[in-house]
């Protein structure tokens, strides 16, 4: 059984910006994988040779974007990875909000991933 987590990071940057990096292919490419295409509705992320597809379960511009890993689809319906953000009105800061899953072993691998890849983000950005 996979474990949810979450990671947080403060982004100094516009919704618009991070928007486009978490849910277009090219903004994905960026930082997220070496490469994402989309195709019939679905993602698909190449990292070193091998790729991984993914379906687009909901995106709401400006707030979220979730997908699921095809891999996990006939394991259970709850398991996803999403990318939320909000902005703080008073600072103009964003808060990004990382939600996904990991079986027991691998979540501190997983949580290691994502935070190289958020440092990708940040420079990407500027933040």
């Amino acid at each position: 059984m996979k474990e949810k987590f979450q990671l947080e990071q403060l982004l100094k940057t516009s919704p618009k910006i991070l928007d486009a990096k978490l849910t277009s292919a090219e903004g994905l490419s960026e930082w997220f994988a070496e490469d994402v295409n989309i195709r019939d509705g679905k993602y698909y992320f190449l990292w070193d040779g091998y790729e991984e597809e993914a379906v687009l379960l909901s995106h709401k511009a400006n707030q979220h974007i979730r997908f699921q890993w095809q891999s996990d689809i006939d394991e259970s319906l709850d398991t996803y990875f999403e990318l939320a953000f909000s902005l703080d009105p008073m600072t103009q800061a964003i808060m990004l909000i990382i939600t996904d899953f990991a079986e027991a072993g691998e979540k501190d691998s997983s949580i290691l991933m994502w935070e190289q890849q958020l440092q990708k983000l940040r420079r990407l950005i500027g933040a």
